[in-house]
This record gives structure tokens, C-alpha cells and sequence, in this order.
């Protein structure tokens, strides 16, 4: 699996509480069609915490009829249980899938060496590639750069998405890692500084709304334009500040809503946009021409 340049973490639409698939087959060519590398269904951007186990593996599956090999499929599959994250990527191989992003366990607070294991558990299991994901703003649980060093040796691990928002951290996990181990942006503001550190790319929330900036950035980088990198990164960052003013994906599925490309719904226990965000949403939005 190739990782490099932008993956979208998809959000799901949903439409009077059910899933909407033809708004999602509508999202995922958008997406297409601006010329992004990759496209992630059921993270956390797609409130994957709430669907169903059967809903988990439609999503996955829409996706993966609807892409046609057009750009490469992660399919979030993870877990805080080592079986059921096993199951999930087996369906998401199966579905036809190019790989799998698993988050470390959450909630039952692992050891290092535990996290070590359950990878590698998962990678028995399946023999497909994973990309391990580390958020401990979201799991309270943190892999350490020497343990993501040592899960980098599973033959199947061939990526990390990288959101803990310390860029000493990512050095770190950079420097601890074979080359050919790719380390993502999980955060859009730390994409470029993750960029220069030595990273292959993103797993972008803003791209659902902005996907061609945000892979000109990408390409500006690779180009060795970096002033206009620069340049997009700063026009960007007050898009990335708004569509963070609560908890992803609230504010992103509100601008996909106000551009008519999805019904404004999120599950339980999340809740619609504030009204005092929703105004400065869609103030940012018209100084984007995005609405």
C-alpha cells in the first residue's frame, strides 16, 4: 500500500437517523474528482464510535464499489477489543479494501507491551496492511515513539496516523522507524510541519470540505514550493481552527450541510452545532467561498 499525499476521513451522512448512501456515493466522487490519494471510512470522522456493526461494514463496502480502484481505500477497523478489531479487518480485506487504520485500544488502558501484542495479533490474524493510529487525546492512551519503533517491525504495519499534537513526538517516531514506514498527519494543522519533519501525508477532516486545497498543498510540498505551501497552510489554518470549535465531526458535518452536500445529522451522544459556532462557521465559509 502507498502511503502518500491526502486521505480523507470521510464523514458518514445520515438522513433521518439512518445511513445515506447515495450521499455518500456523492461525497466519495467529490473527492475523486479533486484529486485526492485515499479516503477513510468509519473513523473517527465518521462517527464510526455509533454505527452499527452492520452499518460499519455498508459504509466500508459503499466506499469501496463506489471508488472502483480510483484511489486507495483505509478502512477504519479498530477497537479497544483485539477480536472484534481482528473481525472488522478481516471484512474490510474481504470488502476490497487497500488497508486497514486501527486505533490503539481505548479505554482499557493497555501497557505498552499490550499494544505491542494487540497489533500483532491483528496482523496474524489478517496479513493485510494496517495503519496504527495514535490519538491518546481520545484513547488516554499514548504510544510512546520506542513502542511505535517496535510495532513498525511487524511486517504488516506499514503506517501510523499521528495526532498527538507534540511534534517532538512524530520527530521521534520518525527517527525510531525504518524509512519506508509512513507516518501521516492526523491533526490538519500539523500538516505541514510533519511534512518537513519527514512525513508522507495526511488523513485530512478539512479535505470533506476544501479537498482540492488541501491536496495542492500536499503537491506544492512534493513540488518544492514551499512558500506555496506556506502560504496555503496560513489560509487554511482559520478553516482548521472552525472546523474544530467542537467535537469532530459536529462542526464539518454543519459546513457540508450549509453547502447542501449532506442532511446536518450526528448520532448521539453528540449534538447539532451551537447557534453562536454555527454563525462563525458560516462566516469562514463565505470568506472560502465554500457557501
Amino acid at each position: 500500500m502507498m502511503l502518500e499525499g491526502v486521505f480523507t476521513a470521510l464523514v458518514t451522512p445520515f438522513r433521518k437517523g439512518e445511513l445515506d448512501e447515495a450521499a455518500l456515493r456523492k461525497l466519495v466522487e467529490r473527492q475523486l474528482a479533486a484529486g485526492v490519494d485515499g479516503l477513510v471510512p468509519c473513523g473517527s470522522t465518521g462517527e464510526a464510535a455509533t454505527l452499527s456493526h452492520a452499518e460499519h461494514a455498508r459504509v466500508i463496502e459503499v466506499v469501496v464499489e463506489t471508488v472502483r480502484g480510483r484511489a486507495q481505500v483505509l478502512a477504519g477497523t479498530g477497537s479497544n477489543a483485539t477480536r472484534e478489531a481482528i473481525e472488522l479487518t478481516q471484512h474490510a480485506r474481504d470488502a476490497g479494501a487497500d488497508g486497514a487504520l486501527l486505533i490503539s485500544p481505548y479505554y482499557n488502558k493497555p501497557t505498552q507491551q499490550g499494544i505491542v501484542q494487540h497489533f500483532d495479533a491483528i496482523a496474524r490474524a489478517t496479513n493485510f496492511p494496517l495503519v496504527i493510529y495514535n490519538i491518546p487525546g481520545r484513547t488516554a492512551s499514548k504510544m510512546e515513539a520506542a513502542t511505535i519503533g517496535r510495532i513498525a517491525e511487524i511486517a504488516q504495519v506499514v503506517g501510523i496516523k499521528e495526532s498527538t499534537g507534540d511534534l517532538e513526538q512524530v520527530a521521534h517516531t520518525i527517527a525510531a522507524t525504518p524509512d519506508d514506514f509512513a507516518v501521516l498527519s492526523g491533526d490538519d494543522w500539523a500538516t505541514l510541519p510533519i511534512l518537513a519533519l519527514g512525513g508522507a501525508g495526511v488523513v485530512s477532516t478539512s479535505s470533506n470540505l476544501a479537498p482540492e486545497k488541501i491536496v495542492e498543498l500536499l503537491r506544492a510540498f512534493r513540488a518544492g514550493e514551499l512558500a506555496h505551501a506556506r502560504a496555503l497552510h496560513y489560509e487554511l489554518l482559520p478553516l482548521f481552527d472552525i472546523l474544530f470549535c467542537e467535537s469532530n465531526p459536529i462542526p464539518v458535518k454543519a459546513a457540508l450541510a450549509l453547502g447542501g452536500f449532506i442532511e446536518d445529522e450526528v448520532r448521539l451522544p453528540l449534538t447539532p452545532l451551537t447557534e453562536k459556532n454555527r454563525e462563525r462557521l458560516q462566516r469562514a465559509l463565505k470568506g472560502y467561498g465554500l457557501q
